[in-house]
């Protein structure tokens, strides 16, 4: 193939119209991810056995003039730590290297379903603990749009496989901020769906009141289409709940393509997020956008959310709490990485073999979290820290329904800076303060989405859009909306 296409549209059309085969577009995007693999280290391994036999399938169809869905021959990337049965699934880390999924994760499934072609699993930060894809156990992610800049992270290898069409779309885990960041820094779009509204089933948990996967893509109209097949209740995750189709807040427009069209919208403007720690020309950029959806007839309103300068330490008080107890399943025992007999002591016991195998195993950030996690959890802490921190919480959630009983969503920057420099932080805290825009609404449990919304020197930037709790629906439209004014 002389030339990829864009987006499902795109992709489907051409299919359909037999400009080319399912394994046609398969084999190049295949070719493409190992021409430039090297280059980016976007993908961790290829599911090219996988990939071929879904491509097969598809065209046996046409051939057969049957009707294709629409999401049909669409290729995908799925981050490493989404079980994909029969294929490694490392996390990033060198403690599951070597660990093959036994089942398809619940959204892997329902994507299966739709007949989607899967390419591979993609690089992220070890246990998704980062925000610039440095940590993972198999070397960086490049940011395709600047080799010497991060892609952003922990979903880094999805957002920068979008952004360097290496796959039509890909999926991404989030759980402060890990699809949205990366997806601003890329240039691309990242949808982070409400708290329970995408199943977490063979989803390698980090922190289980926070994590949530969610769809990437050149579009929000790609978004959407990937998030309506893999939503809704399941029965293997008792958080999940039936999304109900929501009544339009837009009005459609008629003549050659329908268009959305604001219907008495109120768009709040937190003044916590245009504060000090934004760069100048981040918070000049997000405000032209904010100034796009006041053109359409949108009221923009100044809002308040108090609570908001304590989410970052929030988020690493609960979110290392969690980590601490989910990953203590990594012991050496039952799977994973485990020591050989030559570098234990003669004289070892079981503690000598979980010391060993998580020195080993473990990367110095997800050492570090679980330190933090044990430690805020431990007798004498516990009231000082974590509990206090779940009261903080609560507050942080009741500033956003506060909000919401005056707006229908809020427009925020994604992050306070562009992608920065591969090894520029290196101080642990100045990463953390990565998420300090995208962390409330994960704290929250609120739909949120980040669209590109302009540059600074070339590279591109993120506004996000977040919404009430389960008003999916609504986020992704306000989103669309912004694409077809901006």
């Amino acid at each position: 193939m002389t030339k990829l296409p864009n987006n499902i549209s795109e992709t489907h059309k051409g299919l359909i119209k037999k400009e080319f085969s399912c394994l046609e577009l398969t084999k190049s995007y295949l070719d493409k991810i190992k021409k430039e693999n090297k280059k980016y280290n976007t993908f961790i391994n290829l599911t090219e056995k996988l990939a071929i036999g879904q491509a097969k399938k598809v065209d046996d169809k046409i051939a057969s003039r049957e009707k294709i869905k629409l999401l049909e021959g669409i290729p995908i990337s799925i981050k490493d730590n989404i079980l994909v049965e029969g294929y490694k699934a490392t996390a990033g880390s060198k403690i599951l290297e070597n660990y093959t999924a036994v089942y398809d994760a619940t959204v892997i499934e329902r994507l299966k379903k739709a007949g989607v072609i899967i390419l591979g699993k993609t690089n992220l930060d070890e246990f998704a603990m980062g925000s610039s894809t440095e940590n993972s156990a198999f070397g960086s992610t490049k940011n395709p749009l600047d080799i010497t800049r991060v892609p952003g992270g922990s979903s880094g290898g999805s957002a920068a496989a979008v952004a360097a069409n290496q796959c039509v779309v890909a999926l991404g885990s989030d759980t402060g901020g890990s699809i949205r960041q990366p997806a601003s820094f890329c240039g691309v779009v990242g949808f982070k769906p409400s708290y329970g509204a995408v199943s977490r089933y063979g989803l390698i948990a980090m922190a289980s009141s926070l994590d949530q996967i969610g769809p990437l893509g050149k579009t929000t109209e790609d978004v959407k289409l990937i998030f309506d097949v893999i939503k809704g209740k399941d029965k293997l995750d008792s958080t999940t709940v039936s999304l109900e189709t929501q009544n339009s807040r837009l009005r459609q427009g008629f003549g050659g393509q329908a268009k959305l069209k604001t219907q008495n919208l109120t768009v709040g403007i937190p003044k916590e997020y245009f504060g000090k720690g934004i760069d100048s020309k981040v918070k000049e950029t997000v405000k032209r956008a904010i100034k796009d959806f006041e053109k359409t007839g949108a009221e923009i309103i100044d809002i308040t959310l108090p609570h908001t300068d304590y989410a970052v330490a929030v988020y690493y008080i609960l979110m290392p709490a969690e980590v601490s107890a989910n990953l203590a399943r990594y012991d050496g025992i039952k799977y994973g990485y485990r020591p050989t007999a030559d570098q234990l002591k003669a004289d070892s016991n079981l503690l000598d073999l979980y010391l060993k195998t998580r020195a080993q195993g473990f990367g110095n950030e997800v050492r570090r979290r679980i330190i933090l996690g044990t430690y805020v959890l431990s007798a004498g802490y516990w009231e000082a820290y974590y509990s206090k921190a779940q009261k903080v919480r609560t507050l942080i959630r009741q500033d956003f329904d506060k909000a919401f009983k005056k707006v229908d969503i809020i427009l925020t920057p994604t992050t306070p800076t562009r992608a920065f420099k591969i090894g520029e932080k290196k101080d642990p805290l100045s990463m953390y303060l990565s998420d300090v825009y995208t962390g409330p609404a994960s704290l929250a449990g609120l739909p949120a989405i980040s669209v590109p919304c302009g540059r600074l020197d070339g590279l591109p930037l993120g506004l996000q859009i977040i919404g009430p709790q389960f008003q999916d629906s609504l986020v992704l439209e306000a989103a669309m909306l912004y694409e077809q004014i901006s």
